[in-house]
C-alpha cells in the first residue's frame, strides 16, 4: 500500500506533447489536467488519456498551478508541466517513498533537452525542482515567473536522484521568443518589488553568469549545445536588467 498520488498538469494549445507527458503519469492514481483555454486538440487527447479535464482561465504560473493543486482528490501530489515526463528510475522512487513517506516534499533533477540533446552540465543540468509534495504542507508560490514550491517552516525536503525529463525547446527561435516573454516578466517583477539593477550590473552579470556555467559548471561539456544554451541564459540575464533600467525610466520592456 501507499499513498495515493494526484499527478497535476496545467495546459494550454499542448496537443503535440500532452499524450507523452500523461502516458508518464500512468503510474499515478488519479490525473487532473487544468486547461485555459486550449483551441487544439489538448482536451480531447487529455481526456481519452483517462485525465480529469478542468477549465479554468489564466491565473499566472504560481496562481494556475496551485489552483490545479487544489482541485486534486489526494494530498499527496505530484506537478509537471505538459512538456515534461518522469524516468522510469523517478517514478520507481515515487512509488517508494510514498509506502512509507519520511518528508513531506521532494525534489529530484531535471534534464533538460536543447538542440537534440539533453543537457547534463552548466545550467541544463541537475536544475534540482521540488514537485513531489503533500499539499497540506508545501504550496506554489504566486509569482508570475518562476514560481516555485514553498514549503512550511520546519518540513524538510527529501531528495530523490531519478530525473524529470524536460523537453521545453521546440526550436530556436520559438525557445528565444519564449526567453524574451519570460525576461519581461522578470523585469516587471522586480519593478513591482522595488528593485534597480546599475549599469555595471546590467554588464557585469551576463559575463560572471557565462563563467559560472560554462566553465565552473562544465558547460562546454555539452558541445555547441551546451554553449548556445548558457549563452542564451547571458543575453537574459543582460535584456533583464535592460527592461528594468526601462522600466524605472518610465518606458515600456520590450520584448
Amino acid at each position: 500500500m501507499h499513498a495515493p498520488l494526484s499527478a497535476v498538469v496545467i495546459t494550454r494549445n499542448e496537443a503535440g506533447r500532452i499524450r507523452a507527458c500523461l502516458d508518464g503519469l500512468a503510474f499515478a492514481d488519479e490525473i487532473v489536467v487544468v486547461d485555459s483555454g486550449s483551441s487544439d486538440d489538448t482536451v480531447a487527447i487529455a481526456r481519452a488519456a483517462g485525465a480529469r479535464v478542468i477549465a479554468q482561465d489564466w491565473l499566472g504560473y504560481g496562481a494556475q498551478k496551485q489552483f490545479a493543486v487544489g482541485q486534486a482528490a489526494h494530498d499527496w501530489v505530484f506537478c509537471v508541466d505538459a512538456d515534461e515526463q518522469p524516468t522510469s528510475e523517478l517514478r520507481a522512487e515515487i512509488e517508494a517513498v510514498l509506502r512509507a513517506p519520511a518528508c513531506m516534499a521532494y525534489d529530484h533533477p531535471r534534464r533538460n533537452r536543447f538542440m537534440g540533446r539533453y543537457l547534463r552540465h552548466g545550467e541544463g543540468y541537475p536544475d534540482r525542482s521540488l514537485r513531489l509534495f503533500h499539499r497540506g504542507h508545501a504550496r506554489w508560490s504566486t509569482d508570475p515567473i518562476h514560481e516555485k514550491v514553498v514549503v512550511d517552516a520546519g518540513v524538510a525536503v527529501g531528495h530523490l536522484s531519478g530525473d524529470l525529463l524536460h523537453h521545453s525547446e521546440e526550436g530556436v527561435d520559438q525557445y528565444l521568443d519564449k526567453q524574451d516573454r519570460y525576461t519581461t516578466l522578470q523585469a516587471q517583477q522586480m519593478l513591482a518589488a522595488g528593485k534597480r539593477a546599475g549599469l555595471a550590473k546590467m554588464l557585469l552579470s551576463p559575463l560572471l553568469r557565462f563563467v559560472k556555467f560554462y566553465f565552473v559548471r562544465l558547460g562546454f561539456l555539452d558541445g555547441w549545445p551546451g554553449l548556445v544554451h548558457i549563452l542564451i541564459g547571458c543575453r537574459n540575464s543582460y535584456r533583464k536588467y535592460g527592461k528594468l533600467r526601462r522600466l524605472r525610466a518610465g518606458g515600456r520592456a520590450a520584448r
